[in-house]
């Protein structure tokens, strides 16, 4: 199991040939899907496409055009030295800005979480910050989200902790207000990525999608019941991270806390996607299933020492080609079965104590599965990692209890102490170039 519910969303860039076509764009989102559903908690914005990207201020950067287009560095606005707080080496780099626009959100939220997909080849890294607005007008600092690269060769991929202004956090992923039952709220947020690489190289990180989910979901130990729809299932990979328990304890002590890497691993596989013979080298030759060691080591957080950092496991999945990735959260099990039914398998994070999920055998302070289908009844098949075998990892689960677990955001754990869930929390990954359908679901539960 992973510890990511402690902490508290999907398109790419080439949605934008799609959307233009068959949906609005995620600018145009507030006039549609969402203003026609006022009760939902959720907001998403995200930018990626070519006119996205020339908005905003530019301080070095430049919109690429292509199918998928990009952010990147068209000349250096700076140079500066960076210590690696986890390896203690500084080095010196070239750097430039992008800062997006204010976007107000339709939701006074609670908590906002970015996502980003990019591709960062040797030699450079992407820094991620975000700045909220309070209902004064004032203004949070710039927190830093991630200090992210797709490698571990440059930098060491990690969150920041210790950030704060009396108002508002950090917890690794999520910024979040410190004291909701206050009333306050964030009312708009702000994106600012910084580009780097090494002085006087030619190569640049390219930006395909950036933006945040910002939300309000209410304080409740159980939800509303949803009706069940048709059943479908998805022919999603199985893989067990339990499978991996002791190999390579340096990222979050091995595969026993595995679940996010190995959840994200499945369902990128699902879309035709592996990592290639050269990237698993690495890997003891004796280990079965070495693309989720793999996995682990690619969306660790070496400051969170967990793989279950949600914008890193988003990140890894939008290292594919021609995948988009975004964490958010849905506000029902009809919203899971929309995109069931589109063919787009849901990873969920959930909480829960043995007796509150019939057939699981275990408890968890935090762990992710994926959603594959649903039966004719409604319950919900899953791909839960936490089983011995990858044939056991096929699981049903009862639908008003797992709704529940997935979509409360307080509970009692075993010594009766009240803690958090994650309120629907999910990764959503999906080809870079959706189809109708899918383009259709994702707005349909609010991602665009």
């Amino acid at each position: 199991m992973t510890a990511s519910t402690p902490r508290r969303a999907v398109l790419a860039a080439a949605l934008a040939v799609a959307a233009a076509t068959a949906a609005p764009g995620p600018g145009a989102a507030a006039a549609g899907p969402r203003a026609a559903a006022p009760a939902r908690t959720v907001d998403n914005r995200f930018w990626f496409s070519h006119g996205h990207w020339r908005a905003g201020s530019h301080e070095g950067t430049a919109a690429a055009g292509g199918v998928r287009p990009a952010l990147r560095i068209a000349a250096p606005a700076g140079r500066t030295d960076h210590t690696d707080p986890h390896t203690g080496r500084t080095a010196a780099w070239e750097y430039a800005r992008w800062v997006s626009p204010v976007h107000r959100s339709t939701v006074p939220a609670t908590e906002v979480i970015a996502s980003w997909n990019a591709h960062t080849p040797r030699g450079t890294w992407l820094g991620v910050e975000l700045r909220a607005t309070y209902p004064d007008g004032t203004r949070s600092p710039w927190y830093v989200m991630a200090r992210w690269a797709a490698g571990d060769a440059d930098i060491r991929r990690a969150s920041v902790d210790g950030q704060g202004d009396g108002r508002s956090s950090v917890g690794t992923d999520t910024l979040s207000v410190d004291a909701p039952a206050s009333g306050l709220r964030l009312t708009h947020w702000q994106l600012r990525l910084t580009l780097y690489r090494t002085p006087g190289a030619a190569v640049t990180p390219s930006v395909f999608l950036a933006g945040a989910m910002a939300s309000d979901v209410p304080d409740r130990f159980s939800v509303p019941a949803s009706v069940p729809g048709p059943g479908r299932e998805l022919a999603v990979p199985r893989y067990s991270q339990e499978v991996h328990t002791g190999r390579y304890p340096q990222y979050d002590n091995g595969g026993e806390a595995w679940c996010s890497p190995s959840s994200s691993q499945m369902t990128i596989e699902y879309w035709g996607r592996r990592p290639d013979p050269a990237a698993l080298a690495w890997v003891d030759r004796s280990y079965s299933d070495p693309q989720i060691c793999h996995a682990a080591r690619q969306t660790y957080d070496h400051q969170y020492r967990g793989c279950g950092n949600w914008p890193f496991n988003a990140a890894y999945a939008a290292t594919y080609p021609d995948l988009a990735a975004v964490v958010t959260r849905l506000c029902s099990l009809s919203d899971a079965e929309r995109l069931i039914r589109a063919g787009i398998p849901v990873i969920t994070s959930q909480s829960f104590r043995a007796e509150e999920l019939t057939g699981a055998g275990y408890g968890t302070a935090g762990h992710l599965m994926t959603v594959v289908g649903f039966t004719g009844a409604g319950d919900v098949v899953a791909n839960d990692p936490h089983a011995p075998t990858n044939t056991a990892v096929r699981r049903i689960y009862r639908r008003r209890e797992f709704e529940n677990v997935w979509l409360r955001t307080r509970r009692h754990n075993t010594a009766g102490k009240v803690v958090g869930g994650s309120g629907g929390i999910c990764y959503l990954y999906v080809p870079a170039r959706p189809s109708a359908t899918q383009i259709a679901a994702l707005a349909a539960v609010g991602v665009i």
